[in-house]
């Protein structure tokens, strides 16, 4: 897939999966402009100096000015890809309205404005823009015990189909994946004994990603695709 001469914007691509479809957006032709809130991630970020990746520090992808800030530098915006979120898990009877509003902020609200900004900035031409759900967004069952997180990665699910059908007509094709729990560093120290085999690979997220991203996909819209592996 070709992405020469094509500007990128990736929310959360200073973490493991972000890293990952940052590298392969580049390693096909991108200019990617990267938002990202951890300091640490930023250090060890790969790209980080170099001319086809543009950090930009945030702190908060639920407040409009930092939202606009990401993308206020970009010209002729391509894609744009939502991957910057949070996990909680909890019960209901663990959890207060302030802990709900975090994880709809951090994933509902976040993913809301960057893609308001990012059909902002691709009209007329049009564009791709990809949103991360998570599995329990297609399989609310699966969500007991991080019953707020579900909600709002249901909520960036609706989001997708709901606006690929708005903006369609403009050229802009809007999809998202949902991962399941994915084979990162941090999750084999979490579940220490889960069958790390059977999580699907962050190369293997982002292979798919690219593909909703790029050129090449000229129809699929409004699709919320499982990326699942084998688990």
């Amino acid at each position: 897939m070709d992405f020469s001469g094509k500007q990128v914007v990736v929310t959360g691509g200073t973490g493991a999966l972000g890293t990952s479809v940052v590298s392969a957006l580049i390693g096909a032709g991108a200019t990617c402009t990267v938002a990202y809130v951890h300091d640490s991630e930023a250090e060890r970020f790969p790209y980080r100096g170099q001319p086809q990746a543009t950090l930009i520090k945030v702190s908060d992808l639920s407040d409009e000015a930092d939202v606009a800030k990401v993308y206020a530098g970009v010209k002729s915006l391509w894609a744009s890809i939502h991957i910057a979120g949070g996990f909680a898990a909890a019960k209901i009877t663990g959890i207060d309205k302030a802990a709900l509003m975090a994880q709809i902020d951090s994933n509902l609200t976040s993913c809301f404005l960057c893609c308001r900004a990012a059909v902002k900035a691709m009209a007329p031409a049009g564009g791709r823009i990809v949103n991360v759900a998570a599995r329990p967004a297609l399989e609310p069952r699966s969500g007991a015990g991080m019953t707020a997180y579900t909600v709002a990665k249901a909520g960036v699910a609706a989001l997708t189909m709901a606006l690929a059908e708005e903006v369609a007509k403009g050229g802009i094709l809007v999809n998202a994946v949902a991962p399941s729990i994915m084979d990162t560093v941090a999750n084999r120290k979490a579940m220490p004994k889960a069958d790390h085999a059977a999580w699907p690979k962050v190369e293997e997220v982002a292979a798919t990603i690219i593909f909703l991203a790029s050129p090449d996909n000229r129809v699929t819209r409004g699709a919320i695709v499982p990326v699942y592996g084998k688990s």
